[in-house]
């Protein structure tokens, strides 16, 4: 009798070992993606919700994160089961003139989310006094060198070990001593503001959270590495706890900045004074916060600035059937090293031009960029993801669908609504 339980011990253990391996050969797109998504914008445009509304915006971070897992499971089942990246989808099924458009506004988003990624390595070295003429070009080149030369996958897994700094803002918001009842109430009951400011925010905050490159980079990744139908599984709890882990992350930015900055009435005119957020960490030590600080928003930018260029020239080469991948050379795949190079001179270039006082505009402007591009990258996943000759039995059941197309709904509103105070400011009384 012991040696059957002892055997199927055994058995059970082999299993357990088999399916953990799959697991991890499985894992990595959406981990990725969602690591990716607390970059230099995402940093600031949380920084800015909390030392401007304090916990006030809360509330959308919860309620965005189960759309980020809707949506970014969207994706992972169509490239899993397809085999084929979103660009590639979209060109197929609503063929070039509406690929050409989604296209143009996916690398217009993008370039000004690389943009952002360079501001925030200069912000960064601005900390430890190097001049941004210095910073921002070795940036760039050192970016272009590493995925060029095939070495980009080595530097991401230790850029990826980096991103355990985000952790810091989760120690700092336990040492401040936050109400807590203020941000479980603040977290549960929205207190909305129909002002152009906070729209702007909130699109801002729902915009780094769900941003369009998210979508093709995540799916491309997947076809890339050849996922197979069976292992869907895995990849779905591999995006479902990168979509946790980004705004769990979020979530306490939100939390310390609202504690420190909104309650001391200290105004963020600089990326870096968010730093202010993780005195407590350093033990009251505001150099070291700083540089704890300096420390994160340079790995978030450098990473960022590597798979941005990258995901543009992957999605826009799949979207016309151009060769591509970084194992290629510039005469197998001109196209998309053309991009690639377009995408990084383009980012780091305009960053030189960037008045100090504006950095902190130019990081969050991508976000904002982005919530208002969502609902047009949305609605084509939604109408893919409901194709049965695509997708067979894999297509979206009804609460998926229900949650895509609120979101959908929600940035569509809120865009309106941007304009609509932009072009007539005392709509709703300021």
């Amino acid at each position: 009798m012991n040696k059957v339980a002892k055997s199927r011990q055994r058995r059970v253990r082999r299993v357990w070992i088999r399916q953990l391996l799959l697991m991890l050969s499985v894992i990595g797109p959406g981990l990725i993606t969602a690591n990716v998504d607390n970059d230099a914008t995402g940093i600031t445009g949380y920084s800015l919700a909390g030392a401007n509304y304090g916990y006030g915006l809360l509330w959308a971070v919860v309620l965005v994160t189960i759309s980020l897992a809707v949506v970014q499971e969207m994706v992972a089942r169509m490239g899993v089961v397809t085999g084929k990246g979103l660009a590639d989808l979209i060109r197929e099924k609503f063929g070039v003139r509406i690929t050409f458009w989604s296209m143009l506004l996916l690398l217009i988003a993008n370039a000004a989310t690389t943009v952002a990624e360079f501001a925030g390595v200069s912000s960064s070295m601005s900390i430890f006094g190097v001049s941004p003429f210095i910073s921002v070009p070795l940036a760039a080149i050192l970016v272009w060198v590493l995925v060029v030369r095939g070495s980009y996958r080595y530097v991401e897994r230790i850029l990826l070990g980096l991103c355990l700094i985000y952790f810091s803002y989760v120690f700092s918001a336990i040492i401040i001593h936050p109400n807590w009842g203020q941000v479980l109430h603040d977290t549960l009951i929205p207190q909305i503001q129909f002002n152009q400011a906070y729209l702007l925010t909130l699109v801002a905050v729902i915009g780094t959270t769900i941003a369009p490159w998210m979508q093709f980079y995540q799916q491309s990744a997947i076809a890339d590495k050849q996922i197979k139908v069976a292992h869907l599984r895995y990849e779905r709890i591999d995006t479902y706890v990168g979509a946790f882990l980004t705004d769990f992350i979020a979530f306490f930015i939100v939390v310390c900045t609202g504690a420190t900055l909104y309650v001391y009435h200290i105004p963020m005119n600089q990326a870096s004074d968010a730093a202010l957020a993780l005195v407590p960490l350093a033990h009251g030590n505001g150099q070291l916060a700083e540089i704890l600080f300096g420390v994160g928003l340079l790995n978030a930018s450098l990473m960022a600035a590597s798979v941005l260029p990258l995901s543009t020239a992957y999605s826009i080469s799949e979207a016309f059937g151009w060769e591509r991948g970084i194992g290629r050379t510039f005469k197998e795949a001109p196209q998309f090293f053309f991009l690639y190079t377009l995408v990084i001179v383009v980012g780091a270039g305009v960053t030189l031009f960037v008045p100090s006082d504006r950095l902190v505009f130019v990081l969050n402007l991508p976000n904002v960029v982005g919530g208002m591009l969502l609902p047009l990258i949305l609605v084509l996943m939604i109408i893919l993801c409901n194709d049965r000759r695509l997708l067979g039995r894999y297509v979206n059941g009804h609460v998926r669908n229900w949650i895509a197309w609120i979101t959908t709904i929600v940035m569509t509103i809120l865009t309106l609504l941007i304009i609509l105070t932009t072009l007539f400011p005392g709509l709703f009384g300021g």
